[in-house]
Protein backbone atom coordinates (compact mmCIF):
# COMPACT_ATOMS: atom_id res chain seq x y z
CA UNK A 1 0.00 0.00 0.00
CA UNK A 2 2.83 2.37 0.90
CA UNK A 3 4.58 1.54 -2.39
CA UNK A 4 1.40 2.33 -4.36
CA UNK A 5 1.02 5.66 -2.54
CA UNK A 6 4.65 6.53 -3.27
CA UNK A 7 4.22 5.62 -6.93
CA UNK A 8 1.13 7.85 -7.30
CA UNK A 9 2.95 10.72 -5.56
CA UNK A 10 5.90 10.49 -8.01
CA UNK A 11 3.56 10.34 -10.99
CA UNK A 12 1.80 13.54 -9.83
CA UNK A 13 5.13 15.36 -9.46
CA UNK A 14 6.29 14.30 -12.92
CA UNK A 15 2.92 15.28 -14.38
CA UNK A 16 3.07 18.72 -12.75
CA UNK A 17 6.59 19.33 -14.09
CA UNK A 18 5.52 18.23 -17.56
CA UNK A 19 2.54 20.60 -17.50
CA UNK A 20 4.79 23.43 -16.35
CA UNK A 21 7.17 22.81 -19.23
CA UNK A 22 4.29 22.69 -21.70
CA UNK A 23 2.92 25.96 -20.36
CA UNK A 24 6.37 27.53 -20.78
CA UNK A 25 6.57 26.26 -24.33
CA UNK A 26 3.33 27.94 -25.31
CA UNK A 27 4.49 31.32 -24.03
CA UNK A 28 5.35 33.66 -26.89
CA UNK A 29 9.11 33.84 -27.62
CA UNK A 30 8.77 37.40 -28.95
CA UNK A 31 7.21 40.33 -27.14
CA UNK A 32 6.38 43.91 -28.14
CA UNK A 33 8.12 46.88 -26.52
CA UNK A 34 7.42 50.52 -27.31
CA UNK A 35 9.82 53.45 -27.23
CA UNK A 36 8.64 57.02 -26.67
CA UNK A 37 10.18 60.37 -25.79
CA UNK A 38 13.53 61.72 -27.03
CA UNK A 39 15.15 58.73 -28.72
CA UNK A 40 16.44 58.45 -32.32
CA UNK A 41 13.45 56.27 -33.26
CA UNK A 42 10.08 55.77 -31.58
CA UNK A 43 7.36 53.18 -31.98
CA UNK A 44 6.83 49.50 -31.18
CA UNK A 45 9.60 46.98 -31.72
CA UNK A 46 9.96 43.20 -31.26
CA UNK A 47 12.01 42.07 -28.27
CA UNK A 48 12.98 38.81 -26.64
CA UNK A 49 11.86 37.62 -23.21
CA UNK A 50 15.53 37.26 -22.32
CA UNK A 51 16.43 40.84 -23.23
CA UNK A 52 17.10 43.46 -20.62
CA UNK A 53 16.43 47.14 -21.26
CA UNK A 54 20.05 48.10 -22.04
CA UNK A 55 20.48 45.26 -24.53
CA UNK A 56 17.21 46.17 -26.27
CA UNK A 57 17.97 49.91 -26.40
CA UNK A 58 21.47 49.28 -27.77
CA UNK A 59 20.16 46.94 -30.46
CA UNK A 60 17.42 49.31 -31.65
CA UNK A 61 19.85 52.25 -31.65
CA UNK A 62 22.50 50.42 -33.69
CA UNK A 63 19.96 49.10 -36.19
CA UNK A 64 18.42 52.53 -36.77
CA UNK A 65 21.82 54.24 -37.04
CA UNK A 66 23.03 51.64 -39.53
CA UNK A 67 19.95 52.23 -41.71
CA UNK A 68 20.44 56.02 -41.49
CA UNK A 69 24.08 56.04 -42.61
CA UNK A 70 24.12 52.93 -44.78
CA UNK A 71 24.57 54.69 -48.14
CA UNK A 72 26.20 57.95 -46.99
CA UNK A 73 29.87 58.53 -47.88
CA UNK A 74 30.25 62.22 -47.00
CA UNK A 75 32.33 62.34 -43.81
CA UNK A 76 30.84 65.59 -42.53
CA UNK A 77 27.29 64.37 -43.08
CA UNK A 78 28.14 61.10 -41.33
CA UNK A 79 29.44 62.96 -38.30
CA UNK A 80 26.37 65.18 -38.22
CA UNK A 81 23.98 62.19 -38.31
CA UNK A 82 25.94 60.35 -35.62
CA UNK A 83 25.84 63.43 -33.42
CA UNK A 84 22.07 63.80 -33.86
CA UNK A 85 21.49 60.11 -33.14
CA UNK A 86 23.56 60.28 -29.94
CA UNK A 87 21.41 63.09 -28.54
CA UNK A 88 19.47 61.09 -25.97
CA UNK A 89 19.89 60.37 -22.27
CA UNK A 90 20.57 57.07 -20.56
CA UNK A 91 19.37 58.62 -17.29
CA UNK A 92 15.86 59.35 -16.08
CA UNK A 93 14.20 56.71 -18.32
CA UNK A 94 10.66 55.75 -17.31
CA UNK A 95 9.55 52.10 -17.75
CA UNK A 96 5.78 51.60 -17.75
CA UNK A 97 4.47 48.04 -17.41
CA UNK A 98 1.17 46.77 -18.75
CA UNK A 99 0.00 46.14 -15.17
CA UNK A 100 0.43 49.83 -14.30
CA UNK A 101 3.82 49.50 -12.57
CA UNK A 102 6.25 52.37 -13.20
CA UNK A 103 10.04 52.10 -12.77
CA UNK A 104 12.76 54.74 -13.02
CA UNK A 105 15.84 53.46 -14.84
CA UNK A 106 19.41 54.75 -15.02
CA UNK A 107 21.32 52.90 -17.72
CA UNK A 108 24.32 55.20 -17.27
CA UNK A 109 24.70 53.99 -13.69
CA UNK A 110 24.17 50.39 -14.79
CA UNK A 111 27.04 50.71 -17.25
CA UNK A 112 29.23 51.95 -14.40
CA UNK A 113 28.29 49.65 -11.51
CA UNK A 114 26.46 46.72 -13.20
CA UNK A 115 23.49 47.01 -10.81
CA UNK A 116 20.58 45.20 -12.54
CA UNK A 117 18.05 47.22 -10.56
CA UNK A 118 18.64 49.90 -13.19
CA UNK A 119 18.39 47.39 -16.05
CA UNK A 120 15.48 44.91 -15.61
CA UNK A 121 14.17 42.27 -18.00
CA UNK A 122 11.54 43.42 -20.49
CA UNK A 123 7.93 42.24 -20.49
CA UNK A 124 5.27 42.28 -23.16
CA UNK A 125 3.74 45.71 -23.83
CA UNK A 126 6.42 47.55 -21.85
CA UNK A 127 6.84 51.23 -22.73
CA UNK A 128 10.21 53.01 -22.41
CA UNK A 129 9.96 56.81 -22.19
CA UNK A 130 13.18 58.78 -22.69
CA UNK A 131 13.34 62.28 -21.12
CA UNK A 132 14.34 65.44 -23.02
CA UNK A 133 18.14 65.64 -23.11
CA UNK A 134 18.46 69.38 -22.39
CA UNK A 135 21.83 69.04 -20.72
CA UNK A 136 22.60 72.74 -21.28
CA UNK A 137 19.96 73.78 -18.72
CA UNK A 138 19.04 70.56 -16.94
CA UNK A 139 22.44 69.44 -15.68
CA UNK A 140 24.77 68.73 -12.79
CA UNK A 141 28.55 68.69 -13.18
CA UNK A 142 31.56 67.49 -11.24
CA UNK A 143 35.30 68.15 -11.44
CA UNK A 144 38.34 67.90 -9.22
CA UNK A 145 39.55 64.70 -7.61
CA UNK A 146 37.31 62.23 -9.45
CA UNK A 147 38.19 59.66 -12.09
CA UNK A 148 36.06 61.02 -14.94
CA UNK A 149 34.96 64.66 -14.52
CA UNK A 150 31.90 65.54 -16.56
CA UNK A 151 28.45 67.01 -16.98
CA UNK A 152 25.36 64.81 -16.62
CA UNK A 153 21.61 65.12 -17.04
CA UNK A 154 20.01 66.05 -13.74
CA UNK A 155 17.38 63.63 -12.41
CA UNK A 156 15.07 64.55 -9.55
CA UNK A 157 16.42 63.08 -6.33
CA UNK A 158 20.10 63.09 -7.35
CA UNK A 159 22.44 63.13 -4.36
CA UNK A 160 26.13 63.93 -4.06
CA UNK A 161 26.92 60.20 -4.00
CA UNK A 162 25.04 59.73 -7.30
CA UNK A 163 27.15 62.37 -9.01
CA UNK A 164 30.40 60.93 -7.65
CA UNK A 165 29.31 57.51 -8.89
CA UNK A 166 28.60 58.92 -12.37
CA UNK A 167 32.18 60.28 -12.33
CA UNK A 168 33.44 56.73 -11.67
CA UNK A 169 34.25 57.52 -8.06
CA UNK A 170 36.99 59.40 -6.26
CA UNK A 171 40.42 59.34 -7.86
CA UNK A 172 42.82 57.47 -5.54
CA UNK A 173 45.77 59.43 -6.94
CA UNK A 174 44.73 62.45 -4.88
CA UNK A 175 45.30 62.91 -1.19
CA UNK A 176 41.75 64.02 -0.51
CA UNK A 177 40.76 66.67 1.99
CA UNK A 178 37.31 65.07 2.32
CA UNK A 179 35.51 68.26 1.25
CA UNK A 180 33.45 69.27 -1.76
CA UNK A 181 32.54 72.74 -2.96
CA UNK A 182 29.16 73.25 -4.63
CA UNK A 183 28.57 76.31 -6.80
CA UNK A 184 24.87 77.10 -7.03
CA UNK A 185 23.74 79.96 -9.31
CA UNK A 186 20.56 81.93 -8.84
CA UNK A 187 17.86 81.59 -11.51
CA UNK A 188 18.93 84.85 -13.17
CA UNK A 189 22.59 83.81 -13.08
CA UNK A 190 23.58 86.98 -11.22
CA UNK A 191 24.35 85.47 -7.81
CA UNK A 192 26.45 82.51 -6.81
CA UNK A 193 26.07 80.58 -3.59
CA UNK A 194 29.12 78.55 -2.57
CA UNK A 195 28.40 75.59 -0.32
CA UNK A 196 31.31 73.65 1.20
CA UNK A 197 30.37 70.35 2.81
CA UNK A 198 31.99 67.16 4.00
CA UNK A 199 32.08 64.52 1.28
CA UNK A 200 30.35 62.09 3.66
CA UNK A 201 27.41 64.46 3.92
CA UNK A 202 25.34 63.00 1.10
CA UNK A 203 23.25 66.08 0.43
CA UNK A 204 20.57 66.44 -2.22
CA UNK A 205 21.70 68.28 -5.33
CA UNK A 206 19.78 70.88 -7.29
CA UNK A 207 19.51 71.44 -11.00
CA UNK A 208 22.59 73.33 -12.26
CA UNK A 209 24.84 72.49 -9.30
CA UNK A 210 28.55 72.47 -10.16
CA UNK A 211 30.52 70.30 -7.75
CA UNK A 212 34.28 70.37 -7.19
CA UNK A 213 35.86 67.59 -5.13
CA UNK A 214 38.59 69.47 -3.31
CA UNK A 215 42.19 68.25 -3.37
CA UNK A 216 45.53 69.82 -4.24
CA UNK A 217 46.65 68.82 -7.72
CA UNK A 218 49.06 65.90 -7.54
CA UNK A 219 52.46 66.41 -9.13
CA UNK A 220 53.10 62.68 -9.01
CA UNK A 221 52.91 62.28 -12.77
CA UNK A 222 54.76 60.43 -15.49
CA UNK A 223 57.55 62.94 -16.07
CA UNK A 224 60.39 62.01 -18.36
CA UNK A 225 62.89 63.23 -20.92
CA UNK A 226 63.98 61.39 -24.04
CA UNK A 227 67.66 60.80 -24.84
CA UNK A 228 68.61 59.69 -28.36
CA UNK A 229 71.82 59.02 -30.20
CA UNK A 230 75.26 58.19 -28.91
CA UNK A 231 74.56 57.18 -25.31
CA UNK A 232 74.88 53.70 -23.90
CA UNK A 233 71.22 53.26 -22.93
CA UNK A 234 69.07 55.60 -25.09
CA UNK A 235 65.39 55.99 -24.27
CA UNK A 236 62.98 57.60 -21.83
CA UNK A 237 64.42 58.76 -18.50
CA UNK A 238 62.14 59.42 -15.49
CA UNK A 239 62.78 62.88 -14.04
CA UNK A 240 61.34 65.27 -11.48
CA UNK A 241 59.24 68.34 -12.24
CA UNK A 242 61.99 70.96 -11.95
CA UNK A 243 65.10 69.63 -10.20
CA UNK A 244 66.66 66.96 -12.44
CA UNK A 245 69.91 68.15 -14.03
CA UNK A 246 71.36 67.26 -17.41
CA UNK A 247 74.29 65.54 -15.72
CA UNK A 248 71.92 63.29 -13.77
CA UNK A 249 70.05 62.39 -16.97
CA UNK A 250 73.27 61.47 -18.78
CA UNK A 251 74.30 59.28 -15.85
CA UNK A 252 70.93 57.49 -16.00
CA UNK A 253 71.60 56.54 -19.63
CA UNK A 254 75.02 55.23 -18.56
CA UNK A 255 77.04 57.97 -20.22
CA UNK A 256 78.22 58.63 -23.78
CA UNK A 257 79.56 56.17 -26.29
CA UNK A 258 83.12 56.71 -27.63
CA UNK A 259 81.56 57.86 -30.90
CA UNK A 260 79.56 60.73 -29.34
CA UNK A 261 80.03 64.20 -30.81
CA UNK A 262 79.64 66.19 -27.61
CA UNK A 263 80.10 69.62 -29.20
CA UNK A 264 77.20 69.08 -31.60
CA UNK A 265 74.69 67.77 -29.04
CA UNK A 266 71.30 69.48 -28.87
CA UNK A 267 68.48 69.93 -26.36
CA UNK A 268 64.95 70.34 -27.71
CA UNK A 269 62.09 71.65 -25.63
CA UNK A 270 59.26 69.11 -25.90
CA UNK A 271 56.92 69.84 -28.81
CA UNK A 272 59.37 72.11 -30.61
CA UNK A 273 61.18 69.13 -32.13
CA UNK A 274 60.07 68.00 -35.57
CA UNK A 275 59.59 64.70 -37.38
CA UNK A 276 63.03 65.22 -38.88
CA UNK A 277 64.53 63.77 -35.70
CA UNK A 278 62.27 60.75 -35.90
CA UNK A 279 63.41 60.04 -39.45
CA UNK A 280 67.06 60.69 -38.61
CA UNK A 281 67.22 58.33 -35.66
CA UNK A 282 64.68 55.73 -36.81
CA UNK A 283 62.80 55.84 -33.51
CA UNK A 284 59.03 56.23 -33.24
CA UNK A 285 58.72 59.17 -30.86
CA UNK A 286 55.48 59.10 -28.89
CA UNK A 287 52.78 61.68 -29.55
CA UNK A 288 52.73 62.96 -25.98
CA UNK A 289 56.37 64.00 -26.38
CA UNK A 290 56.55 65.05 -30.02
CA UNK A 291 54.00 66.92 -32.07
CA UNK A 292 53.85 64.83 -35.24
CA UNK A 293 50.87 66.54 -36.87
CA UNK A 294 51.99 68.47 -40.00
CA UNK A 295 48.67 70.32 -40.28
CA UNK A 296 48.88 71.47 -36.68
CA UNK A 297 52.51 72.51 -37.15
CA UNK A 298 51.49 74.61 -40.19
CA UNK A 299 48.78 76.32 -38.15
CA UNK A 300 51.27 77.08 -35.38
CA UNK A 301 53.74 78.52 -37.88
CA UNK A 302 51.11 80.69 -39.58
CA UNK A 303 49.81 81.97 -36.24
CA UNK A 304 53.30 82.73 -34.97
CA UNK A 305 54.18 84.43 -38.26
CA UNK A 306 51.11 86.66 -38.21
CA UNK A 307 51.83 87.61 -34.60
CA UNK A 308 55.37 88.56 -35.61
CA UNK A 309 54.28 90.56 -38.67
CA UNK A 310 51.56 92.47 -36.81
CA UNK A 311 53.80 95.04 -35.16
CA UNK A 312 56.81 94.83 -37.50
CA UNK A 313 58.22 97.39 -39.91
CA UNK A 314 59.39 94.81 -42.44
CA UNK A 315 59.49 95.83 -46.08
CA UNK A 316 58.49 93.44 -48.83
CA UNK A 317 62.08 92.44 -49.62
CA UNK A 318 62.60 91.28 -46.02
CA UNK A 319 59.41 89.24 -45.61
CA UNK A 320 60.56 86.10 -47.43
CA UNK A 321 63.79 85.82 -45.49
CA UNK A 322 62.08 86.57 -42.18
CA UNK A 323 59.36 83.97 -42.86
CA UNK A 324 62.00 81.28 -43.48
CA UNK A 325 63.89 82.21 -40.32
CA UNK A 326 60.70 82.28 -38.27
CA UNK A 327 59.64 78.87 -39.56
CA UNK A 328 63.00 77.49 -38.51
CA UNK A 329 62.58 79.09 -35.07
CA UNK A 330 59.12 77.57 -34.50
CA UNK A 331 60.00 74.09 -35.71
CA UNK A 332 63.43 73.86 -34.20
CA UNK A 333 63.85 75.61 -30.88
CA UNK A 334 66.58 73.23 -29.83
CA UNK A 335 69.84 74.74 -28.69
CA UNK A 336 73.28 73.40 -29.54
CA UNK A 337 75.16 72.66 -26.34
CA UNK A 338 78.77 71.69 -25.63
CA UNK A 339 78.38 68.49 -23.61
CA UNK A 340 82.09 67.97 -22.98
CA UNK A 341 81.61 68.82 -19.27
CA UNK A 342 78.17 67.24 -18.90
CA UNK A 343 79.48 64.59 -16.47
CA UNK A 344 81.58 66.98 -14.39
CA UNK A 345 79.59 67.75 -11.24
CA UNK A 346 79.48 71.44 -10.47
CA UNK A 347 79.88 72.54 -14.10
CA UNK A 348 77.30 74.83 -15.65
CA UNK A 349 76.15 72.26 -18.20
CA UNK A 350 75.94 69.49 -15.56
CA UNK A 351 73.53 71.64 -13.51
CA UNK A 352 71.37 72.58 -16.51
CA UNK A 353 67.74 71.78 -15.51
CA UNK A 354 65.96 69.32 -17.80
CA UNK A 355 62.21 69.86 -18.21
CA UNK A 356 59.58 67.12 -18.66
CA UNK A 357 59.21 66.42 -22.37
CA UNK A 358 62.72 67.55 -23.32
CA UNK A 359 64.49 65.62 -26.05
CA UNK A 360 68.28 65.34 -25.91
CA UNK A 361 70.16 64.41 -29.08
CA UNK A 362 73.76 63.21 -29.00
CA UNK A 363 74.86 62.87 -32.65
CA UNK A 364 77.67 60.57 -33.76
CA UNK A 365 81.07 61.90 -34.72
CA UNK A 366 81.44 62.37 -38.44
CA UNK A 367 85.26 62.63 -38.29
CA UNK A 368 84.99 64.61 -41.50
CA UNK A 369 84.66 68.13 -42.83
CA UNK A 370 82.17 68.47 -45.65
CA UNK A 371 83.30 70.58 -48.61
CA UNK A 372 80.76 71.63 -51.24
CA UNK A 373 80.05 74.31 -53.80
CA UNK A 374 82.61 75.22 -56.48
CA UNK A 375 85.11 72.43 -55.85
CA UNK A 376 86.05 69.58 -58.13
CA UNK A 377 85.11 66.71 -55.81
CA UNK A 378 82.57 67.90 -53.22
CA UNK A 379 81.96 65.61 -50.26
CA UNK A 380 83.35 64.42 -46.94
CA UNK A 381 87.05 64.98 -46.27
CA UNK A 382 88.68 63.19 -43.36
CA UNK A 383 89.12 65.50 -40.39
CA UNK A 384 92.72 66.28 -39.45
CA UNK A 385 93.37 68.22 -36.26
CA UNK A 386 94.89 71.65 -36.83
CA UNK A 387 94.34 71.89 -40.59
CA UNK A 388 92.76 75.05 -42.01
CA UNK A 389 90.12 75.42 -44.71
CA UNK A 390 92.66 75.52 -47.55
CA UNK A 391 93.76 71.98 -46.76
CA UNK A 392 90.25 70.60 -47.06
CA UNK A 393 89.54 72.48 -50.31
CA UNK A 394 92.75 71.07 -51.73
CA UNK A 395 91.69 67.55 -50.68
CA UNK A 396 88.36 68.15 -52.47
CA UNK A 397 90.16 68.83 -55.76
CA UNK A 398 90.60 72.59 -55.42
CA UNK A 399 88.33 75.43 -56.41
CA UNK A 400 86.58 75.64 -59.77
CA UNK A 401 87.01 78.26 -62.45
CA UNK A 402 83.94 80.21 -61.40
CA UNK A 403 84.52 80.09 -57.65
CA UNK A 404 84.20 83.30 -55.65
CA UNK A 405 86.88 84.37 -53.20
CA UNK A 406 84.34 84.81 -50.39
CA UNK A 407 84.58 81.23 -49.04
CA UNK A 408 82.48 80.45 -45.96
CA UNK A 409 82.95 78.05 -43.04
CA UNK A 410 79.68 76.77 -41.54
CA UNK A 411 80.12 75.48 -38.01
CA UNK A 412 78.61 72.02 -37.48
CA UNK A 413 77.45 72.79 -33.94
CA UNK A 414 75.64 76.10 -34.47
CA UNK A 415 75.37 76.34 -38.30
CA UNK A 416 76.91 79.78 -37.96
CA UNK A 417 78.53 81.16 -41.14
CA UNK A 418 82.09 82.52 -40.78
CA UNK A 419 84.29 84.05 -43.46
CA UNK A 420 87.12 81.60 -44.14
CA UNK A 421 90.46 82.77 -42.79
CA UNK A 422 93.71 80.98 -42.04
CA UNK A 423 93.34 81.32 -38.27
CA UNK A 424 89.84 79.78 -38.09
CA UNK A 425 90.01 76.45 -36.23
CA UNK A 426 87.98 73.75 -37.94
CA UNK A 427 86.28 70.94 -36.04
CA UNK A 428 84.85 67.61 -37.12
CA UNK A 429 81.38 68.09 -38.54
CA UNK A 430 82.09 71.57 -39.96
CA UNK A 431 81.19 72.56 -43.52
CA UNK A 432 83.12 74.57 -46.11
CA UNK A 433 81.08 76.29 -48.80
CA UNK A 434 82.71 77.71 -51.93
CA UNK A 435 80.16 80.02 -53.61
CA UNK A 436 79.87 80.50 -57.35
CA UNK A 437 80.71 83.77 -59.04
CA UNK A 438 77.57 85.40 -60.36
CA UNK A 439 77.76 85.48 -64.16
CA UNK A 440 75.70 88.19 -65.76
CA UNK A 441 74.10 87.79 -69.16
CA UNK A 442 73.99 90.72 -71.58
CA UNK A 443 70.27 91.07 -70.84
CA UNK A 444 70.92 91.28 -67.08
CA UNK A 445 73.77 93.75 -67.65
CA UNK A 446 71.58 95.89 -69.92
CA UNK A 447 68.72 95.92 -67.39
CA UNK A 448 71.03 96.98 -64.57
CA UNK A 449 72.64 99.62 -66.80
CA UNK A 450 69.25 100.99 -67.80
CA UNK A 451 68.39 101.27 -64.13
CA UNK A 452 71.51 103.30 -63.48
CA UNK A 453 70.77 105.57 -66.45
CA UNK A 454 67.22 106.05 -65.20
CA UNK A 455 68.52 107.16 -61.80
CA UNK A 456 71.08 109.49 -63.39
CA UNK A 457 68.36 110.95 -65.63
CA UNK A 458 66.16 111.65 -62.60
CA UNK A 459 69.05 113.36 -60.81
CA UNK A 460 69.81 115.47 -63.90
CA UNK A 461 66.17 116.54 -64.12
CA UNK A 462 66.15 117.61 -60.48
CA UNK A 463 69.41 119.56 -60.90
CA UNK A 464 68.04 121.31 -63.99
CA UNK A 465 64.87 122.23 -62.10
CA UNK A 466 66.94 123.68 -59.24
CA UNK A 467 69.02 125.73 -61.71
CA UNK A 468 65.91 127.08 -63.39
CA UNK A 469 64.36 128.04 -60.06
CA UNK A 470 67.54 129.84 -59.06
CA UNK A 471 67.46 132.21 -61.99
Amino acid sequence: MKRLFLFIFLVNIISAQTNERMNQNVLPSTISVSIAGQFPVTGSFPASLTERVDQFVTRIYNQSLERAIGSITDERLLEKIKKEYSNFSLRGITLKRADGTTLKLDLQKFRINGDFRYNPYLKNDDVLIFPPNDIERNFISISGAVNVPGTFLYVEGDKLSDLIELAYGLNPAYELTGKVKISRLSYDGEKQNIIEVDIKNDINLQRGDQVVVLADETQRKQLYALVLGEVNQPGYVPITKSTTTLGQVIKKVNGFTPNASLKRARIFRGNSITTLLEKQYGIKIEQNIINNNPELVDRIINYEQQMMFRMSNLVEEDIGYFAAENQYRVLNEGSAVDFTQALEEGSEIYNFIVNPGDVIIIPPKTNTVYVFGQVSNPGHVKFVEGKNYKYYIEQAGGVGEYAEDDIMIIKGSSRNWITAEDNIILEEGDFIFVPKERLKSFRTFAMELSGYFSILGSIATILLLIVQLGK
